[in-house]
């Protein structure tokens, strides 16, 4: 049964449920550093029973053409949406990407690998800057407090080598045999 199949009333009923929970994804993303209004474009291509175009999404959420191609442009980057290609359209299509654990798998593992890189850089150079100065420095209140420093730099680079080993189990699938999907 289509939509155009329902009486109004039903019509109006779906199209009540479908906002709320479209609501509630784009609160939920907003959370995850992603705007409202991308989340509820994500809730809207969710719901669509088909591929649309940035036109029809645009004329659904009353947005500009422009909102709307940034909006699919982020979900894009996170994989959340995929570009489709039909035949007889000379427009871009997008369409939701239905399996959630990979999109939020996606997500993190963009998000996380890059903050795992960039710390651990940071802290190995800052490591390696202590160990310059405790070779210069012997002794001291300024030695115990390098020692100090260090040893909380490499507990730091510990804690993203396994960040790290928990995204390749996310990449891989291996997390969904410690936590399975239902």
């Amino acid at each position: 049964m289509g939509l155009d199949q329902l009486t109004p009333e039903q019509h109006s009923t779906l199209l009540k449920i479908r906002k709320r929970v479209i609501e509630a994804i784009g609160r939920n993303m907003d959370l995850y550093g992603v705007p409202i209004s991308t989340g509820h474009l994500y809730g809207l291509l969710y719901f669509a029973d088909k591929p649309m175009t940035l036109d029809e999404m645009g004329m659904e959420m009353s947005m500009s053409k422009t909102s709307m191609s940034t909006g699919v442009r982020t979900l894009l980057d996170l994989k959340m949406v995929n570009k489709v290609w039909e035949k007889g359209s000379r427009k871009d299509l997008y369409e939701v990407e239905s399996d959630w654990y990979q999109s939020f798998t996606d997500f993190f593992s963009t998000k996380w690998r890059k903050a795992v890189e960039n710390n651990i850089l940071v802290l190995r150079r800052s490591i390696e800057e202590v160990n310059v100065h405790l070779e210069s420095q012997s002794e001291g209140a300024i030695h115990e407090v390098l020692q100090e420093d260090q040893r909380k730099m490499k507990e730091a680079v510990q804690y993203y080598e396994w960040l790290d080993r928990l995204i390749d189990a996310m990449e891989s699938g291996e997390i969904y045999k410690l936590v399975p999907k239902k």
